[in-house]
This record gives structure tokens, C-alpha cells and sequence, in this order.
């Protein structure tokens, strides 16, 4: 069952978010990448997007989003938003499967957040609530996570003295 997106007012404190978003089954990436733009917009954070043809893409680029060394390069959270669709083979779910694999492995390796909305869904129904709705969007979801998930990593920081 979906539950209906909250807004929250969290502050990004100047953070950088990157946002890896397919170009494949466009009318529904589009719609998260958007949400989840006004979400991270309206916590006053920087973004940078990153466009790439399909979702079996996104775990390269979001790869190398998190090896920048550098601190003020590397962003607080990455954002990877696709959409897949079930067909009449099994290809779906091969890529769903890989990509989930190369995030999950990309944030443990790098310690960053890697907010995983690369949805395999069965049909465009499907696509039309989680990503064209402002009452379960899932690109709204994914920016809300991605500025949570970067207060925690702040808060995991040594202090210094």
C-alpha cells in the first residue's frame, strides 16, 4: 500500500545533491526528477543533474559522483531515479536486479548515501501513481531521504575540538 508523500521544511544547509536520471520511459523520470528538484530547491539545496540513457547507466555515473576525493566536489547524497517497466521477458528484471546490486554496493564502498528509486514496476499504471501524482511521488520520497540521510552522515562526523 502507498502512503501518501509528507513535505517536510528540511534545510540543506548549502549541501550539493547529484540527481542521475534516466532518459528511458521519460514522462515518468521526468515527473520524479522534477519533485524531487522543488523538494531539494525548497531546502535551499545546490543540485547537479546528471542525464544518462537508461537505468542499467546510472550505477557508472553515480560510481563516480562518489570517488571524488575531495569533500567540497563530493556530493552529500546521490539521488538515481529511472523507471522500468515488466515486458513479456525476463529483461526487467535482470536489470532491475543489477542495478540494485551496483547502488547498494556503490554506498556501502563510498560511505555515501545512494537513494534508490529505480523502480521496476509491472505496468504504466503502476508508473502513472508513483511518479506522476503529487500524492505518492516517489522523486518527492527520494529528495526527502537524501536530505535525511545527509543530516545523519553529518552527525557521524568526528567533532572537533
Amino acid at each position: 500500500m502507498l502512503k501518501s508523500v509528507k513535505t517536510k521544511t528540511a534545510r540543506a544547509s548549502g549541501d550539493t545533491f547529484a540527481i542521475v536520471a534516466s532518459k528511458y520511459n521519460s514522462r515518468y523520470v521526468d515527473a520524479m526528477l522534477r519533485a524531487a528538484q522543488r523538494e531539494l530547491k525548497r531546502a535551499g539545496a545546490k543540485i547537479q543533474i546528471v542525464r544518462v540513457p537508461g537505468a542499467y547507466e546510472i550505477p557508472v555515473v553515480a560510481a563516480k559522483l562518489a570517488r571524488h576525493s575531495t569533500l567540497d566536489l563530493r556530493p552529500s547524497a546521490i539521488i538515481c531515479l529511472g523507471v522500468i517497466l515488466r515486458g513479456e521477458t525476463t529483461h526487467a528484471a535482470h536489470i532491475g536486479e543489477a542495478v540494485s546490486n551496483a547502488l547498494m554496493q556503490i554506498q556501502i564502498t563510498h560511505e555515501i548515501p545512494v537513494i534508490h528509486e529505480v523502480l521496476l514496476l509491472e505496468n504504466e499504471a503502476q508508473a502513472r501513481v508513483r511518479c506522476l501524482g503529487k500524492k505518492h511521488n516517489r522523486g518527492t520520497e527520494a529528495a526527502q531521504t537524501a536530505l535525511a540521510m545527509a543530516r545523519v552522515m553529518k552527525s557521524l562526523l568526528p567533532k572537533s575540538f
